[in-house]
């Protein structure tokens, strides 16, 4: 019998936007105390059947605590869960349809893969026929099959990665758990690594929530993603909104690269407001449909992938400065610019290598002009 092949998330419409759509794992209001310490603070969130959801944050933010507190490895001290409708609050770890994929991928160092991968559905009791058939479905899921023989140390970093995934996914359970699960891997490897995941998570159509300090990898592999800090979620939303519309100023600094300037709203209109900032010295019209009251101090943001250099002076009245290049780290497909202003102030501009080094228009010491669009302007207000 093949794994269940529930709707894959590439193939699906966006369910968290259907009124009428019923969460697949419910996080009530959970709160975790240590003593003096709170690691969680009235965590909410709805997860949705099919999703590859992602918990983003610093060391520290409390999203692996979370993601115990999901497995049953600790309880909350309020609130609960429901996976599939049923509150699993206080049901064991062994209990839930849960399965969790530690970074260290706990392989018995003993036991060959088969062994490895049959141990858990030993354990629910199945028979030698079942096990046999799930340990083989798994092992073609991850591209392992010939392998059953081999022991753990036999294996690459890689290869042990996907016996723990094949373990994980045999037991099919509803939810499975990912922590930091690529985080040995080096770079090349783990970047093959998270679009394979993403590939069989689309197959079976399990839910899968990630733990990832790594915003790339959160980036590349969800469907949504939460960014968390200090025990609370800052915002939840498809990786690409969150990117673009950041909700606040530590999210805007946390995912990627972003320039940030201190102004005053000189004038506000229904699709736009006119910031005033000394430290690029000029006027910044930003597209923004809120409302900001004139004389209001705000931070406008702009990703250094929407800055543009030149060595002209811009027409316009607006939305340009001016600088020097005072470095350049050369990244291979792209180089970022650092540029110093009249302020003091150093801003980043990232332009990809369409030239060779000694073939590029920009070099150390030039003033260039920098300069940006309205609708690349974020306008941060909390």
């Amino acid at each position: 019998m093949a794994l269940p092949n529930q709707s894959a998330k590439r193939n699906t419409t966006e369910i968290w936007q259907d009124v009428n759509a019923e969460p697949y794992i419910q996080i009530d209001g959970i709160t975790k105390s240590y003593d003096e310490v709170t690691p969680l603070r009235d965590i909410s969130l709805s997860v949705y059947k099919g999703e590859f959801f992602s918990l983003l944050g610093r060391s520290g933010c409390g999203k692996t605590t979370l993601l115990r507190i999901l497995a049953g490895f600790e309880k909350p001290t309020s609130g609960k869960i429901l996976i599939d409708g049923v509150d699993v609050t206080n049901w064991p770890a062994y209990k839930r349809p849960v399965n969790m994929m530690f970074q260290t991928y706990a392989l018995f160092p003993h036991m060959t893969v088969y062994q490895n991968i049959a141990f858990g559905l030993k354990q629910d009791g199945l028979g030698k026929s079942a096990i046999a058939d799930r340990v083989k479905e798994a092992l073609n899921l991850v591209q392992l099959s010939g392998y059953e023989d081999r022991r753990p140390d036999q294996l690459s970093g890689g290869q042990r990665q996907r016996v723990a995934l094949a373990r994980t996914l045999a037991k099919r359970p509803k939810l499975i758990l990912l922590d930091e699960p690529l985080a040995a891997l080096d770079k090349r490897l783990r970047e093959e690594t998270q679009f394979e995941l993403v590939n069989i998570q689309e197959k079976v159509g399990i839910t899968f929530i990630l733990v990832t300090h790594d915003q790339e990898e959160a980036m590349t592999m969800s469907t949504r993603m939460a960014v968390m800090d200090e025990g609370k979620i800052r915002q939840v939303g498809v990786p690409h909104d969150i990117y673009e519309f950041p909700n606040s100023k530590y999210v805007a600094e946390f995912i990627g690269s972003i320039n940030l300037f201190e102004g005053i709203v000189v004038e506000q209109e229904l699709d736009h407001v006119l910031i005033e900032s000394p430290e690029i010295d000029c006027l910044c019209y930003a597209a923004y449909t809120g409302a900001i009251p004139v004389g209001s101090n705000v931070t406008f943001a702009i990703r250094p992938e929407k800055m543009m250099v030149s060595t002209l002076k811009p027409a316009y009245p607006r939305n340009w400065t001016q600088g020097v290049i005072k470095e350049i780290a050369y990244l291979g497909d792209i180089s970022i610019y650092y540029v110093q202003l009249a302020s003091g102030k150093i801003v980043m501009a990232t332009l990809p290598n369409l030239l060779r080094l000694s073939e590029r228009n920009f070099k150390w010491d030039d003033t260039v002009y920098l300069f940006w669009r309205s609708e690349n302007s974020l306008v941060l207000t909390s």
